[in-house]
């Protein structure tokens, strides 16, 4: 299967931790995109995110996605002699010490950033069976950055939330939890699943693999990882898969916006606040500033990072959406 070159990219995340926004429009006038990304309160930024417009086969592609490096949490039991000169007694005290390393997870982010779009385009069957293609992608990538970190002696991951344009079809992946909202006919609806190790089926899973969950501030798979589902993190791949959801709509007259973003925004702002927020805003970069600053004036800790896309002359008779 022969594909094109991009005819429209902008990825990454900001050089100098200053916020950063874009925008474009697709060559068949089908639809509008915009990006806002900041590392917002951290010292860090472990978000990027791509939009790219490519050709594939005569046919006019959208591919967006946001990407949030993992952050390890690692408890280490300190214990400790405590004299007490009233029982003339020593006795132990024992303190949980937390310390939050999150350098890791901008390797992960970035690479996947730089190679899931190009894998999946690549797959032969892209255009024929476009989930099956996305679920490949997703793993391949995953394989390719657990064989570069390998050799490194270092661990890693990251999330991923995409959303591929395919015609009159939108399909959207996830793996961790950033997360995806439409709005169709006025209403917010989530395409996406956020993956928490607390999730039944996710705890299930990560059990029967031989792996545990604990409370160590929130549910974490190992005591570690607060995702259930990443790229990379090497040391727990066996509980961590990068699997995606694949959920596919529509794209017909009710399906006004989609909404892709990190958790920075998810923490402080619902579905529906988010919906609501931009429904009149008709530039998509706009739209994702706003959602940015909201998050950021709500208090999020985190990086923020968000992409809209506005579908544009949409036609079709009604909604459908299915999922895997």
């Amino acid at each position: 299967m022969g594909y094109l070159n991009s005819v429209l990219s902008s990825s990454g995340t900001q050089g100098d931790d200053a916020p950063v926004s874009g925008g474009g429009l697709s060559q068949n006038g089908k639809f509008s995109y915009g990006y806002a990304s900041s590392p917002g309160k951290r010292s860090s930024m472990e978000d990027f995110y791509e939009t790219r417009i490519d050709g594939v086969d005569g046919e006019i592609v959208g591919l967006f996605g946001v990407f949030d490096g993992n952050i390890y949490v690692f408890l280490i039991l300190l214990s400790n002699l405590i004299y007490n000169p009233t029982s003339r007694r020593s006795s132990v005290l024992r303190m949980f010490l937390v310390v939050v390393s999150g350098h890791g997870g901008a390797r992960a982010a970035e690479y996947v950033k730089e190679n899931l779009f190009s894998n999946l385009i690549k797959h032969p069957k892209f255009i024929s069976d476009t989930k099956s293609a996305i679920a490949d992608a997703y793993n391949h990538t995953d394989s390719e950055f657990l064989k570069a970190e390998n050799s490194q002696n270092r661990d890693a991951g990251s999330t991923a939330s995409t959303a591929i344009l395919v015609g009159d079809r939108l399909l959207v992946a996830n793996v961790g939890d950033s997360r995806a909202v439409i709005c169709r006919g006025g209403n917010a609806i989530a395409v996406s699943r956020d993956h928490k190790p607390d999730q039944t089926d996710e705890r299930q899973r990560i059990e029967d693999a031989g792996g545990f969950v604990m409370w160590a501030g929130t549910w974490r798979v190992g005591g570690v990882l607060a995702v259930s589902r990443a790229f990379g993190d090497r040391l727990l791949k066996q509980y961590v898969v990068a699997d995606p959801e694949i959920q596919e709509e529509v794209v017909d007259s009710s399906l006004e916006f989609l909404i892709l973003a990190s958790d920075g925004l998810w923490d402080v702002v619902t579905n529906e606040e988010a919906v609501s927020m931009i429904k009149s805003i008709e530039d998509p970069e706009e739209a994702a500033k706003m959602l940015m600053q909201e998050a950021y004036q709500r208090g999020s800790a985190d990086n923020i990072t968000c992409v809209v896309v506005r579908f544009l002359a949409n036609e079709g008779d009604t909604s459908n959406s299915t999922s895997v």
